[in-house]
């Protein structure tokens, strides 16, 4: 049973999505806010996300942003938004459709269809989930990792991290969107918690934490993999 998210703080609006999803053999789980829409989307992974932009705590593109950071999910936008700069916005930042206030239900669940269908399709000619490195191996699906032939024992937050990181090879990670997804909106200018969590990790896969191969810092920017 495919599982969507639905991210909307018009309760009567979510209530009518979820009769019409579940009557179509979806399982639908809501969040009223970004912070909720976010922990959600990285415990459970939704197979689709259906996002209004004007949520109570942040603005929708920066949901959208910080899933694009680990997931290429379907997110649908249902927005009151009209102005082209909001589509614009939305899509650039990793939206797959745009759907506008009031919209029909039969084409909202057409759309859905087709984006499931476009990311299942991509997803079976994906790379395999595992990242290997001269130096450790990420079995991304039994999210273990090895060095040197042996287990590496992680802490969640630690895995959290370091997926997020070797999932975006060779792309920044921003401080902002790593302390957003892995500790939540209220805690986006903690980097003293990046600071600590970084020199762990490199601790256990780096050769010399002190001059990191793989785990690269952009000084007051965020964070790079580099394979």
């Amino acid at each position: 049973m495919p599982r969507v998210l639905v991210v909307e703080d018009d309760a009567q609006l979510v209530r009518a999505l979820r009769i019409n999803l579940q009557a179509r053999a979806y399982e639908v789980e809501e969040a009223f806010d970004g912070g909720t829409a976010l922990r959600i989307a990285a415990t459970h992974k939704p197979d689709a996300v259906l996002l209004d932009l004007g949520l109570p705590d942040m603005d929708g593109v920066e949901v959208i942003e910080a899933i694009r950071v680990w997931s290429q999910v379907p997110i649908l936008v249902l927005s009151a938004r009209h102005l082209s700069e909001d589509k614009v916005r939305a899509l650039d930042a990793g939206a797959d459709d745009y759907v506008t206030k009031p919209f029909s239900m039969d084409e909202l669940l057409a759309r859905l269809r087709a984006a499931t269908r476009r990311r299942q399709a991509a997803a079976e000619t994906e790379a395999p989930t595992v990242v290997t490195t001269d130096g450790f191996t990420v079995d991304l699906v039994a999210k273990k990792v090895q060095r040197e032939g042996r287990a590496v024992r992680l802490t969640p937050t630690e895995w959290h991290l370091l997926e997020m990181l070797v999932t975006s090879p060779g792309r920044l990670v921003s401080q902002r969107a790593l302390l957003r997804e892995v500790w939540g909106p209220t805690y986006s200018e903690n980097t003293n918690y990046l600071r600590v969590y970084m020199a762990q990790l490199r601790r256990k896969l780096e050769a010399d934490p002190a001059h990191p191969r793989y785990l690269i810092t952009e000084a007051g920017m965020g964070y790079r993999f580099e394979p």
